[in-house]
């Protein structure tokens, strides 16, 4: 069986010592490509190396909304051109996080949409960062009906789960579904069409239950992917082929 991660950070720090170990327990996990979201115009050249060293690592470029602090106008005009230049994947993370304190919310909104003007612009899909914002992205979603796109860690509600669906996008899920008190993401996951989730790990976050409070890896996904199964009382076989078609429909992989 084959996967795609389709949401990692393989360029942050915590991977330093041994990304190459890492990288080799995915391939041998089955994993066929890696999507490393960037986070701020800083790390952009560490993702950059990745995909240029290992064949199985995909590049997106964005500025992530809880790095507010980090980002600067002109990383706007940076990011149209590393997309002209290395022909990324997508463009994230970007979005909305209206859950932490801090960031202010109108100067986030403002470059969610700067960057889903650009996407259009690039006809790139978008992996998008939502928490307790999701009516809001969806608002701004359909000001741009030839966008596509993922939400990374999607936790909303079925209603709004089936908007985005409408809309073309897909939602991604990865280690929260893991945790049998996630009742709610997991009653989702057996209602919504297998045709529209991606599967993620986020990693080095968002760990699986099984691997609680270490950090989380790629190699993990395939146990995502069974908790889907068992959930749907499918087979493990049917989630890796269809969330693998899902994921390179999306980003003609």
């Amino acid at each position: 069986m084959r996967f795609i991660d389709s949401h990692s950070h393989l360029d942050f720090p915590e991977f330093d010592s041994n990304r190459e170990t890492i990288i080799e327990r995915a391939r041998k996990a089955g994993l066929e490509k890696i999507i490393v979201s960037a986070t701020i115009a800083d790390r952009w050249h560490l993702i950059t190396e990745l995909e240029n060293r290992y064949p199985i690592i995909a590049s997106a470029y964005g500025l992530h909304p809880m790095f507010m602090d980090k980002h600067l106008y002109e990383h706007l005009e940076l990011l149209q051109t590393i997309i002209k230049k290395q022909k990324p994947v997508a463009v994230g993370e970007i979005g909305l996080d209206y859950f932490i304190d801090g960031p202010d919310k109108s100067a986030q909104l403002k470059l969610f949409v700067q960057q889903l003007e650009i996407a259009n612009e690039f006809q790139l899909p978008v992996i998008i960062h939502a928490r307790k914002s999701l009516d809001i992205v969806l608002r701004e979603l359909r000001r741009f009906p030839q966008l596509k796109g993922s939400i990374h860690c999607f936790s909303g509600s079925e209603q709004q789960a089936k908007q985005l669906i409408d809309l073309g996008f897909y939602l991604g899920f990865g280690g929260p579904i893991t945790y049998t008190r996630a009742t709610k993401l997991r009653k989702l996951l057996t209602v919504l069409p297998l045709e529209s989730i991606l599967l993620e790990t986020d990693s080095p976050d968002q760990p699986d239950s099984s691997h609680y409070g270490e950090c989380n890896e790629p190699s993990y996904l395939p146990i995502v992917a069974q908790v889907i199964a068992d959930l749907r009382g499918i087979s493990l076989s049917d989630v890796a082929e269809q969330t693998l078609l899902n994921t390179k429909n999306l980003f003609n992989l």
